[in-house]
């Protein structure tokens, strides 16, 4: 298959700055942003996407759509996409890029599949490929390899296997270290505040776990306005693996650390509008102070 155009939905942090990636690659790249917010639309425009309006609209142009969103709408818009599917009979490749469950996205497969189309499975693993900074798409399914040609010097591509949800497993074990790791941390460290122990704690850390430490502060900043789309992605990564016959109940205390910062003012800004002077160590400092 020949990748010409290619949609993805919906143009947000992640979402916007891949669509850069294939533009400057030379594909036409076009969302919908019928019933989509504000910000999403300033993304896009600022992104120079070609807004198709519809869904529907979008599935009859591209021989590609990307799914990049929060994982908590992932199997509405799937099932949106599959009604689309089925009234104008086109086959484009679905990829569902998006933080869920290997569980999850078989059902979203059973959707795209019995709407006549075809589902690709995939997994982004990185920063949002932005100025030097450089991600992963990890793909699988029966079609995967066709994905090889969306690759850019900053966007790799890496095809896992043939399966739908492996993709998917990789991203929620990824996950689970990496966001996990995070939370822990920070319901440490705002403990540690709350207690009035923080600046022995601190250099505790810095003795013993100085990269640990460093590696969660300097996370924290760029964590708050993303807070309320990791919730979700706490929530699926406890389906995983209890599917697994582990406990879910570790991901979902992380989802309770995260739903507290998405509640907060922090968690009210956008990755646009955060201070981008604000460390850290004042991350702690104002969550602890909030009211609890």
């Amino acid at each position: 298959m020949k990748i010409e155009n290619i949609g993805v939905m919906s143009p947000g942090d992640m979402g916007q700055a891949i669509a850069q990636q294939l533009k400057q690659k030379g594909f036409n790249v076009c969302t919908a942003l019928d019933k989509r917010s504000a910000r999403s639309k300033a993304l896009a425009r600022d992104a120079g996407l070609t807004d198709v309006g519809s869904i529907e609209n979008l599935t009859a142009k591209c021989e590609v759509i990307l799914s990049v969103m929060n994982p908590a709408a992932a199997l509405e818009f799937a099932s949106e996409l599959a009604q689309a599917l089925h009234a104008n009979k086109r086959q484009p490749l679905f990829v569902d890029c998006n933080a869920i469950a290997p569980v999850t996205l078989q059902a979203i497969n059973a959707k795209i599949t019995a709407a006549g189309g075809r589902c690709a499975d995939a997994g982004i693993i990185g920063p949002p490929p932005r100025g030097t900074a450089k991600t992963c798409l990890y793909v699988s399914g029966p079609e995967a390899r066709e994905l090889e040609q969306l690759a850019t010097p900053q966007m790799r591509v890496r095809v896992l296997s043939d399966r739908i949800g492996d993709a998917s497993a990789i991203k929620m074990c990824y996950g689970a270290m990496n966001k996990g790791l995070i939370a822990l941390g920070l319901e440490v460290l705002v403990a540690a505040r709350r207690l009035g122990v923080d600046a022995a704690l601190e250099t505790q850390l810095n003795e013993t776990h100085r990269e640990i430490y460093d590696r969660i502060i300097g996370a924290l900043p760029v964590m708050t306005p993303k807070a309320y789309r990791w919730v979700p992605e706490m929530l699926e990564i406890a389906r995983t693996f209890e599917a697994v016959g582990l406990t879910p109940r570790v991901f979902h205390g992380a989802g309770d650390l995260y739903e507290f910062v998405a509640a907060s003012a922090l968690g009210k800004e956008t990755p646009e509008s955060r201070d981008k002077s604000r460390g850290g160590k004042d991350v702690v400092r104002l969550l602890a102070d909030e009211r609890h």
